[in-house]
């Protein structure tokens, strides 16, 4: 597993996602989900692409019940986008990496000029 993806937890998603100075994205996901499996690789690739522009983060559902049960989280894999703590997007269900890329293209060109 790539150095550049942060593993959080119930515990520590306060300060490692609501808390932090980038943009992050956070992957919800489980070891038995094939979808997530299929995602997983794809999500290491963008973590190298994007380091230092935006943090990369993964949550084991399983290990982890709270936090996704109040985000409304009902099916993985989600990807959920945080800016200042506040959610600004959200995908759920596997998705092929040019199109993440684009998707985090665009969310990181529209910080930039809100700025």
């Amino acid at each position: 597993m790539s150095d550049k993806i942060k593993h959080v937890t119930d515990a520590s998603y306060q300060q490692d996602v609501l808390e932090a100075e980038l943009p992050v994205i956070v992957d919800f996901w489980a070891p038995w989900c094939g979808p997530c499996r299929m995602v997983g690789p794809i999500i290491e690739e963008l973590a190298e692409t994007y380091d230092g522009k935006m943090v990369f983060a993964k949550m084991n559902t399983d290990e982890n019940q709270d936090t996704p049960a109040q985000l409304g989280i009902r099916g993985i894999p989600t990807l959920i986008v945080y800016h200042d703590g506040q959610e600004i997007d959200r995908m759920v269900g596997a998705a092929p990496k040019q199109r993440l890329a684009s998707k985090i293209d665009a969310l990181l060109a529209g910080l930039a000029e809100s700025k």
